[in-house]
């Protein structure tokens, strides 16, 4: 029997509770982008989750810097319309779960194997319906 190398791919996406950890540099969050980059992954972020992670008492700089290491993937027309759908889907509301929506969609056009970092995962579990691994922070 011969070894089969490791294809790389897969996205790792996080939410805003994620990147603002990644800009505190939180120790599980920044072993979890090391892992990503080990493993060659995307680590990309919803740009509906820079609303909730900029506001005046966040480090600019770390912020800035930490974007420059992932990818922030726009909210255009069908990631809106997909979100749209997994709140109907689930009987939900986008006042309350909009952003968790965005991300979730977000996580979905993403290459898989997906896997999200969240603060929030009874959530995007639902929202994911099991194609995304969620991984609570």
């Amino acid at each position: 029997m011969t070894r089969r190398e490791a294809a790389p791919g897969g996205t790792l996406v996080l939410d805003s509770e994620g990147l603002a950890k990644a800009v505190r540099r939180d120790r599980e969050v920044t072993t979890w982008l090391a892992l990503a980059r080990a493993d060659d992954l995307r680590v990309v972020t919803s740009a509906a989750t820079l609303v909730e992670v900029m506001h005046p008492r966040i480090n600019r700089p770390a912020l800035e810097w930490t974007l420059s290491r992932l990818v922030v993937e726009p909210v255009a027309d069908a990631v809106a319309r997909h979100a749209a759908a997994l709140l109907a889907e689930n009987g939900l509301h986008g006042h309350k779960y909009a952003i968790d929506a965005m991300v979730a969609a977000t996580a979905l056009a993403a290459q898989g194997p997906v896997s999200v970092l969240t603060s929030d995962p009874e959530d995007l579990i639902v929202l994911c319906g099991g194609r995304a691994t969620v991984i609570a922070i």
